[in-house]
């Protein structure tokens, strides 16, 4: 018996917490880059959240559950009080809503606790590309002239164009919290293998605009996780004040570059046509008139070679770009050669960034090679601010692009550096019966009320049981093994409710609370329910 329980424990440590978002987007109309001069329109955009094993989800800091939902029709009902939620312009009143182009480098403004972020202010062609200027969208300003960027509540808030809402990650891991900013105290996250953007089922193939799209997690703050104050929790800021128990994060965001090597034809070629090199001999300090003129590229030299299977940077916009900053779209060394408006580090002043995405190049690396997609402190509840968009800045966002029209993300969160192949081999798992089957929870209420007086006689493991289909599949293995057959279904069940292990953070003190079951069978088979107790006077 002591051999079984020392399985279990083992088999419970390594718990592996998945985060599922899967969303739709429908883009109708036929410009998506700088270059296009119309807007990509989101006539709807849905995003499921499921969450199982160590992690719970949350969209207002209240109800907390392993599922979450949020999509163009809900995401300002689902939210909390005063949430400045962006959904591409829906809802501000707004002539035109919907994706437009946009470009970032992940960078927090720590004041308004947004992402930078930048949208074509002018285009116009040269000889060997398009000159670009660039203004920073006003998602961080309250003054008048932006009126209808500013709740009821005085936040700053999102402007149209993109995707942005809050996501709270309540993690279970470890009893102590900790209250400094430090990488080091957090725990690893991998993205799943299976994290992926492509064409829905009713978009147009081969158009490519499933491989511009940018996914942004920007870690805002924390708190400790047995917090249970709705307002200290939804009002994590960067910057939280002297005595506030909130741990202010705000490092730049993790951004996902899904299909990094994957550039269709017409992207390619489309490149091809319009790109010509520029000499770095050109100083635009001594010569105004570099962008614009043919002296200034090589005539009929073609850029740097962008080839379907190879993955190529984007120079990011990591601020405003004006005209004394002469910037061409195709600037870089990748492209048309030209590095003087370029960075290759974080620091520096030029406006152009080869950000570092985390790609799926890199989610697909098996083993030990796999890298750390994010991380989170243990016994925490993190406030993370979830971006979504087209980067305009993106050699596959070329004209035309858009008419794919409909796109599908979908990714996850995982603990697990291996996969259960990787970990198993491909004959696993290796179960001495093969017994895969988790146990099953009943009379687990997702949802309960109790007022300050009836704390004391909460029971939280009353009606709950929790039963386990065994490997035999005999009556006579089945009873020898301390079970009870089930002669209907031909099945070996197990009572599992004396080994489900609880933790129960509720006090007569109002709030909300989220109490935890956990079990496992003696296979190292493991199940997790959870209740949201509401305390009230």
């Amino acid at each position: 018996m002591n051999n079984k329980e020392n399985t279990k424990s083992k088999k419970i440590k390594k718990l592996i917490a998945i985060c599922l978002i899967c969303s739709i987007i429908f883009i109708a109309a036929t410009y998506a880059w700088f270059i296009g001069m119309r807007t990509v329109n989101v006539s709807s955009f849905e995003i499921d959240i499921a969450s199982t094993d160590s992690l719970l989800l949350s969209l207002d800091g209240s109800k907390w559950d392993t599922t979450v939902t949020i999509n163009s029709s809900n995401f300002t009902s689902v939210s909390y009080t005063g949430n400045v939620n962006n959904w591409a312009g829906l809802g501000t009143g707004r002539t035109v809503t919907g994706l437009k182009p946009i470009s970032s480098i992940g960078e927090i403004d720590t004041t308004s606790s947004t992402m930078k972020m930048f949208e074509k202010g002018s285009l116009t062609a040269t000889p060997g590309g398009y000159r670009l200027l660039a203004s920073r969208i006003h998602n961080y300003q309250s003054n008048q002239d932006y009126a209808n960027a500013v709740n009821a509540y005085g936040f700053n808030t999102e402007n149209g164009g993109y995707v942005a809402f809050d996501l709270f990650v309540k993690n279970f891991s470890g009893a102590a919290y900790y209250t400094e900013d430090n990488i080091l105290n957090e725990e690893a996250i991998y993205l799943t293998t299976d994290s992926e953007v492509t064409v829905g089922s009713t978009g147009v193939q081969d158009a490519g605009i499933e491989n511009s799209v940018r996914v942004a997690f920007a870690q805002i703050g924390r708190v400790n996780g047995r917090t249970t104050d709705v307002d200290t929790i939804t009002g994590i800021k960067c910057l939280p004040g002297q005595n506030s128990p909130v741990t202010g994060i705000c490092r730049v965001a993790q951004i996902w570059e899904p299909n990094d090597t994957e550039h269709v034809a017409a992207a390619i070629s489309y490149y091809d046509t319009s790109c010509r090199l520029r000499p770095n001999a050109v100083s635009p300090a001594t010569d105004p008139t570099d962008i614009t003129s043919a002296a200034s590229y090589t005539s009929g030299s073609h850029c740097g070679t962008v080839a379907n299977g190879t993955a190529r940077n984007t120079y990011a916009i990591g601020r405003v770009v004006d005209i004394a900053d002469r910037v061409d779209v195709y600037d870089g060394a990748q492209y048309n050669g030209y590095t003087k408006t370029t960075r290759e580090t974080y620091t520096g002043a030029q406006p152009l960034y080869a950000y570092d995405y985390f790609t799926d190049t890199e989610k697909d690396l098996a083993g030990m090679q796999r890298p750390v997609f994010i991380t989170l402190a243990p016994n925490s509840i993190t406030k993370i601010r979830v971006y979504i968009w087209i980067e305009g800045q993106d050699v596959d966002n070329y004209d035309f692009s858009s008419i794919g029209k409909q796109i599908k993300v979908q990714f996850g969160f995982t603990k697990e550096r291996f996969t259960d192949e990787e970990a198993q081999g491909q004959d696993g798992p290796y179960m001495p019966t093969g017994d895969t089957t988790k146990p099953v929870f009943a009379g687990v209420e997702s949802t309960l009320a109790l007022s300050t007086a009836e704390v004391a006689s909460y029971d939280p493991l009353d009606g709950v049981t929790v039963s386990d289909v065994g490997a035999e599949t005999t009556e006579e293995a089945c009873t020898a093994n301390a079970g009870t057959w089930d002669s209907q279904n031909t099945k070996c069940m197990y009572d599992l409710t004396t080994k489900i292990q609880v933790t129960n953070p509720v006090t007569a003190t109002p709030g909300t609370y989220v109490v935890r079951y956990l079990v496992s069978d003696w296979q190292g088979n493991y199940a997790e329910a959870f209740t949201t107790v509401t305390v009230s006077n």
